[in-house]
């Protein structure tokens, strides 16, 4: 029957007059400038206006007045005259290679396949994309409405790696999931393509996804198409692609690219297709053994069980994120050798996997907490939830019964001797357990007697945000101890300039590398205003900072700070917040951060950042 059609199609089109147009677009250089410094745009050329068709006439001729016939309001469809020359593919396969076409790409071939499955009625406006209005906390819609697409792109185009701050990390998911209009000269789905990488590349494969989601995948291009499946694989939704993968299917022609159209045929009721399929891919070698095998295991989910596949590990050196994926979606068993030396990447993702047992999503949940992805409630719910389950058993019961104890104990005493015991040896604890213990700390009543652990305290609470309970140990900390300069950059409203004697004191009993604690409350003082600009530019001397000096970047944050544009505040802050630890953020990239958030209206932010870098310096 395919060979019928296809000879079919190739007889009519001898007969026809193969005719194509190409409208060459060559795209204009992008700009750099700030907002408001590049050139307007062209104004649009006119529309030719349409000619109207004929109105048809009744085999009777006019109808006569007060005959009672009824024009005709909407004219009726023109065929093409019999001489018209009909548009063909211009680069018509060959007979032999129509042969191998399967029907999806036969269908896509003849124009047959629907670009989408939503009737038009019930498909989604592209003039706002997003997930949280600003009802619900998100950021002003109109913020990039009017901005260059320049900017945007670079900025986005920017983020690729985690942040070092875990409220930077807050603040920048909350700007990457905001229903935002489109920047000028920017496609929607490219900027929704933009955003869900790098939600993805900050490890916010779950909003990234809901995101992509929010546009529908007829509007899809390739940018969005990478990303979203990528956040499909990592959060084990593999058949969440299939929409993309069955209507888009020529999109992309790589391995894994087949591996997600054979588990689509499958879930769709093609099963022997898909079978067949990935049985070919095993044998041609265009995939890792066991990534086919892992792909036909899914796929036989779909079918009624005839066909059991088991997963030969022997030889995997490595796991990938879609080995990761797909075994964790199955439930299949990964060889321990593989997950001892997870990297932090699996770690995050293991630790927001449902599938994946107590224990092994514990070992990097504190990692996630620390870095934003988890809040402190659900990492205190994730030990709450072993501690039911298995008690004191494992490497992770202690704590478990530790952490219970720190929010139920009896008195303040004992509560603070389970929060000492999570803390750990050393002046500066672990900043996944400080996280742990911020709700157990703001229950601990302020006490001249605790003065030597109202640092650690303050931290603490401060990582989860609640100022308001650390500020009731104002009046125990010691004026130049490092609780006293968490408070005096977390304080919600301060009328007078910090005094440079209280500084020298905290610098004298700063014993962090190149006293870098120092230079964090020196810059994030200047940057909320609270130092006076001589004073500041005499500690930016005095130790190197160069605070005054500018750069592009610089200029571009400070600049959207000025102007309150509070989302390319966020996306540059992002660009200079990336890194595995505080080593690599330096105090003038904190100063322009905490500058321009506070302009911009996210003083709450700004704050956070600001003590976040003492905290953690």
């Amino acid at each position: 029957m395919k060979r019928f059609l296809v000879c079919g199609l190739l007889a009519g089109a001898g007969a026809l007059a193969l005719t194509t147009a190409y409208a060459g677009l060559q795209a204009a250089p992008e700009s750099l400038l700030p907002p408001g410094f590049d050139d307007p745009a062209p104004a649009p050329s006119p529309a030719p206006r349409p000619t109207a068709a004929p109105r048809p006439v009744a085999p009777g001729g006019p109808a006569a007045p007060g005959s009672g016939s009824v024009p005709v309001i909407q004219p009726l469809p023109v065929g093409p005259a019999p001489d018209a020359e009909i548009a063909l593919p211009v680069e018509l396969p060959s007979l032999e290679e129509l042969e191998e076409l399967d029907p999806d790409e036969l269908d896509e071939l003849l124009g047959l396949k629907p670009k989408y499955d939503i009737p038009p009625a019930a498909r989604r406006s592209m003039e706002r994309i997003g997930i949280i209005n600003s009802a619900e906390g998100g950021l002003p819609v109109g913020s990039l409405g009017r901005q260059p697409a320049s900017i945007v792109r670079a900025a986005l185009g920017g983020i690729q790696r985690p942040m070092v701050s875990r409220w930077g990390h807050i603040m920048l998911r909350r700007a990457l999931a905001s229903r935002l209009e489109t920047p000028m000269g920017m496609e929607p789905a490219e900027f929704a393509g933009m955003r869900a990488a790098a939600l993805n590349a900050i490890g916010e494969f779950e909003i990234s996804r809901a995101l992509a989601q929010d546009v529908d995948t007829g509007n899809w291009g390739r940018p969005l198409a990478d990303a979203a499946v990528e956040a499909y694989v990592a959060t084990g939704d593999i058949v969440g692609a299939c929409p993309l993968v069955r209507f888009q299917g020529g999109l992309r022609e790589d391995a894994q690219w087949e591996m997600l159209r054979a588990i689509c045929n499958a879930f769709s009721g093609e099963s022997a297709r898909a079978r067949s399929d990935l049985i070919r891919m095993r044998r041609d070698g265009d995939a890792a053994a066991i990534d086919v095998l892992l792909a036909q295991r899914y796929a036989g989910a779909a079918g009624r069980g005839r066909s059991a596949v088991n997963l030969e590990w022997d030889g995997v050196e490595e796991l990938t994120p879609w080995r990761f994926g797909l075994a964790t979606a199955l439930g299949a068993e990964i060889p321990a050798s593989l997950l001892e030396d997870l990297g932090p990447d699996y770690l995050k993702v293991a630790a927001r996997s449902a599938a994946l047992p107590l224990s092994q999503r514990l070992r990097g949940a504190e990692l996630a907490a620390s870095e934003g992805i988890l809040s402190s409630s659900a990492l205190i719910d994730l030990y709450s939830q072993f501690y039911a389950e298995d008690g004191t058993g494992g490497i992770f019961g202690p704590q478990a019964v530790q952490l219970r104890e720190a929010y139920v104990g009896v008195d303040p005493a004992t509560r603070m001797a389970a929060i000492q015991s999570l803390w750990g040896e050393g002046s500066n604890p672990d900043y996944a357990r400080l996280v742990l213990t911020a709700y157990a700390a703001a229950r601990i009543p302020a006490s001249d007697d605790l003065a030597d652990q109202a640092g650690k305290l303050i931290a603490a609470m401060l990582a989860a945000g609640l100022d308001r309970d650390a500020m009731a140990w104002g009046n125990v900390v010691a004026e130049g101890s490092e609780g006293w300069a968490l408070l005096v950059l977390a304080q919600p409203t301060r009328s007078n300039p910090v005094g440079s004697a209280a500084i020298d004191s905290f610098a004298g009993d700063d014993d962090s590398e190149g006293k870098r604690k120092s230079a964090f409350l020196i810059a994030g003082l200047a940057g909320l205003g609270r130092l006076e600009t001589g004073t500041a530019n005499e500690y930016s001397e005095a130790l190197g900072l160069e605070l005054q000096r500018t750069t592009r970047w610089s200029q571009l944050i400070d600049r959207s700070g000025e102007l309150q544009n509070q989302a390319l505040v966020a996306y540059l802050a992002g660009v200079g917040m990336q890194g595995r630890n505080w080593g690599s953020m330096s105090p003038r990239h904190l100063f322009h951060i905490v500058r321009a958030l506070n302009r911009a209206g996210m003083q709450a932010e700004a704050r956070m950042i600001a003590a976040e870098a003492v905290a953690r310096g």
